[in-house]
């Protein structure tokens, strides 16, 4: 009779330890869910959680606050995430402050692939090279190329801020083009692309979003793109390696990040609502329209993508001597 007593309250105890993930993802959220976005509204990265936010509040019965905490490479916003405890405060994070910080300062505030725990890569999309259509009067990368060098160490270029994607990648560039320029860093996209548009800076890489409709208004003009094939949304721009640049490929990739400390089932529950969010029609040609590329898939993958780009970008980092502190 004891042998069997304890055998029941065994199996009693593992079916409780099997089913406490289950429980916690059902009971969260318990309160709103704070989205932080490390730049400033109008970004990219602001439009992505803006267009998710409704949707993933009506699965989970609370609340969605976005909050833009722009600074420091993005590092001010992802830190807020890092060191969040209360298991409803996550971050949409992008390259720089999630797998080049490390390489680009002595001193971080977090350790990028200690203390966050990836949740969902939600877009990619390659850079775009532009350039102020007041300031530039090229046309193509062959024109550009040629009114670049003519300028000697004059040219400048602005970034939506140090250590970013555009900003790194502009570098790369530069370096394989055998050209100077100085860089104008700000906090997110919006202001960097105005700052082509009003003349304010010669050139830019970001992503389409924030320069589309400094396009339309025929301030800025797109020249290439940093991925290695034509995107769906910008087939008429060449790609830098189709323009005599083949090693100068990169996406800006953004996604959901929390806490190391969060727990696994709370990851999968976000991960699993995200997924389903993206997939929805309306979103995607939201994002399309935009010039965004939705990705979606689950912890472990977006996870091997920052690993890669981290292993792919520190050696080109240190090569090309680019330190912020």
């Amino acid at each position: 009779m004891h042998r069997r007593l304890l055998l029941a309250a065994a199996a009693i105890l593992a079916s409780n330890a099997v089913s406490l993930p289950a429980v916690a993802q059902q009971s969260w959220p318990t309160k709103p869910v704070h989205i932080v976005v490390p730049t400033g509204p109008g970004s990219s990265l602001d439009l992505i959680v803006r267009l998710m936010s409704d949707k993933l509040a009506a699965k989970w019965g609370q609340s969605v606050v976005v909050d833009n905490k722009p600074g420091a490479g993005g590092m001010i916003g992802v830190d807020v995430a890092a060191k969040s405890t209360d298991n409803h405060t996550i971050a949409i994070g992008f390259n720089g402050p999630v797998a080049y910080a490390h390489f680009l300062y002595n001193k971080t505030p977090y350790a990028p692939l200690k203390d966050l725990k990836p949740i969902i890569m939600t877009t990619s999309q390659p850079n775009v090279l532009a350039v102020s259509v007041d300031k530039v009067p090229a046309k193509n990368m062959a024109e550009f190329i040629a009114w670049a060098k003519a300028q000697g160490d004059k040219m400048n270029y602005s970034s939506l801020g140090n250590g970013s994607s555009a900003h790194l990648t502009m570098e790369l560039f530069l370096s394989e083009a055998g050209l100077k320029a100085t860089h104008i860093p700000y906090n997110g996209s919006p202001p960097a692309a105005m700052a082509v548009a009003q003349g304010n800076a010669d050139a830019t890489f970001m992503v389409a979003p924030a320069l589309l409709a400094h396009v339309q208004n025929n301030k800025v003009r797109m020249l290439a793109v940093s991925s290695a094939q034509r995107p769906d949304s910008l087939k008429s721009l060449p790609t830098l390696a189709e323009s005599g640049y083949p090693k100068v490929e990169s996406l800006a990739w953004n996604g959901l990040v929390g806490p190391a400390s969060m727990p696994d089932a709370i990851v999968d529950r976000i991960n699993a609502d995200a997924n389903e969010v993206l997939k929805d029609e309306a979103i995607q040609a939201a994002m399309a329209k935009s010039g965004l590329t939705v990705v979606g898939g689950s912890p472990a993958d977006f996870k091997r993508v920052i690993e890669a780009d981290a292993q792919r970008w520190g050696p080109i980092i240190t090569k090309l001597g680019v330190k912020l502190d």
